[in-house]
């Protein structure tokens, strides 16, 4: 058979310019490398291909003549999903479609009875290979759809929805697919190639925020290190790929596991290999040697979920009071020079603008390196939005486009949607201001930091004055939020063929 696998082209530049990180999507990598022999993979991530997606998938899928199409797409990315599917019908009139990913295992009942169920032919839910191993071979008369545990399929013109599979066997799973069946490349972090891995998968912590259980459960499970670091080989050797982006949920919940895989990257001998990671402030509070020691195996970066500096909307979250946990976990990486990205999330019910004021003022004062700043998202099957739901704070039910952490799909108690949307934006621009590289973003990335600093801030700088001048912070703000709308919405897409 001839398989493609495709990843969404809609972004949230939460953290940069849209344009300035572009990962390959591990998922499909990884579903299609799992595959059994003897199939034809390819592997399509249309991040790359922003700018005409109609015109290459015009091109390139003709040329394939899929028999089967796979898709994956997050909740905010599934109406762009809807309309790809469309167009590869056009496309590959016979290819049968499959979706998978977040929304497919989160919302499978809601995509079964939608108008556009007619689309699909299967759903994946939960953790991709087996069950689309099981279901290529299914197709050609190797095994039998209705004992494929995870899987959706169509009967009588309808979905069936089998029982849920048992999780992965990590020591099984081959490694991701990153030759030429990929057939997009040009990855990057700013103006350095990044690959994408995973030494573990899931997260035990509560967060009533997060949908990461319906995917995993409440489970923690880790690749044996043996696996990280063949896979490892693949992207420094093979790939000549010297940035990593560690897609782990939570890589720390295991200190001890961390430290000895740690030593084995050290006892490698990798040169100029850097990684990017996410991690919890406690963990990464409680363990200095962990740290040191991560510094040492290359580890650049870190993702700090801070969240929230009340204590009341940590409560909310499901989170202890980590306030204290965040200032140690901070001053450790930076210790070690770690660059640390702060992730806060703003819109609790409680909140009012003197409490997002407070919010962005310790970020800043905790002097991150960058700021990942959402706004509360009531994402499908979470604690939060049962509690929000009932608390009639959600302004947005079902339009999951804006479901990305950019948009205020809520509101507060004191603030409604669109003035919690202008508050959260006007306040990052004078709270926070300009980003100021720091002295060790500067030693990683000499060449783009000083462009920005003596180059690009000076001349935005200026033509912002002007811009405030003339058209005051609301009249910037409705240009922004223009420009930010039309980030994901590929009017190509709805082009006739």
């Amino acid at each position: 058979m001839k398989i493609v696998l495709m990843s969404m082209p809609d972004v949230a530049p939460l953290v940069l310019h849209e344009a300035a990180i572009h990962m390959p999507n591990l998922g499909i990598a990884s579903v299609g490398a799992n595959i059994d022999d003897g199939h034809s993979v390819f592997l399509i991530d249309l991040i790359r291909k922003r700018r005409g997606v109609r015109k290459y998938l015009t091109r390139t899928l003709p040329k394939l003549a899929p028999d089967l199409v796979g898709l994956s797409a997050m909740s905010w990315q599934y109406d762009t999903c809807t309309r790809i599917i469309r167009l590869v019908k056009e496309l590959a009139p016979n290819a049968r479609i499959m979706v998978g990913g977040y929304h497919a295992t989160l919302m499978y009942e809601e995509i079964a009875a939608s108008p556009g169920a007619d689309l699909i032919d299967f759903l994946v839910r939960g953790e991709g290979e087996e069950p689309a191993r099981r279901l290529v071979n299914a197709l050609e008369g190797r095994d039998r759809l209705s004992d494929i545990p995870s899987l959706s399929y169509k009967e009588n013109g309808g979905f069936v929805h089998n029982p849920q599979g048992e999780l992965a066997d990590l020591s099984k799973l081959k490694l991701p697919i990153r030759d030429k069946r990929r057939l997009t490349w040009g990855y990057h972090i700013m103006n350095s190639r990044i690959e994408v891995m995973e030494t573990s998968r899931g997260c035990t912590r509560n967060c009533n925020f997060c949908s990461i259980r319906h995917m995993y459960g409440r489970h923690f499970r880790a690749f044996p290190i043996e696996r990280v670091l063949a896979d490892l080989d693949d992207i420094y050797y093979k790939r000549k790929t010297r940035w990593v982006f560690v897609s782990d949920d939570n890589l720390v919940l295991d200190p001890d596991r961390v430290i000895a895989l740690c030593d084995a990257i050290i006892a490698r001998g990798y040169k100029g290999l850097n990684f990017v990671i996410q991690a919890d402030c406690v963990s990464m509070s409680r363990n200095a040697a962990m740290i040191e020691k991560m510094a040492r195996a290359g580890m650049r970066s870190v993702f700090l979920g801070i969240e929230n500096v009340s204590a009341e909307n940590l409560k909310a979250a499901n989170k202890g009071n980590i306030v204290e946990a965040s200032k140690r976990a901070v001053a450790l990486c930076h210790k070690h020079g770690i660059m640390v990205v702060g992730g806060l999330v703003l819109g609790f019910p409680e909140d009012d603008e003197a409490d997002l004021v407070e919010n962005l003022r310790f970020l800043k004062n905790l002097q991150v390196d960058s700021i990942y700043c959402q706004i509360l998202t009531p994402y499908p099957r979470t604690g939060i939005r049962k509690i929000l739901t009932d608390a009639g704070l959600v302004t947005n039910a079902d339009d999951y486009r804006w479901y990305n952490g950019m948009w205020a799909n809520v509101r507060t108690r004191s603030l409604d949607r669109d003035r919690l949307q202008y508050l959260v934006w006007y306040h990052r621009q004078n709270v926070l201001g300009w980003w100021a590289p720091s002295a060790r973003v500067q030693r990683g990335g000499k060449l783009w930091t000083a462009i920005w600093r003596f180059g690009f801030k000076q001349a935005a700088q200026y033509f912002l004055d002007r811009k405030l001048r003339k058209i005051g912070w609301k009249g910037w703000y409705e240009e922004d939020m223009a420009r930010l709308r039309g980030i994901n919405r590929f009017d190509d897409l709805d082009e006739p063929v």
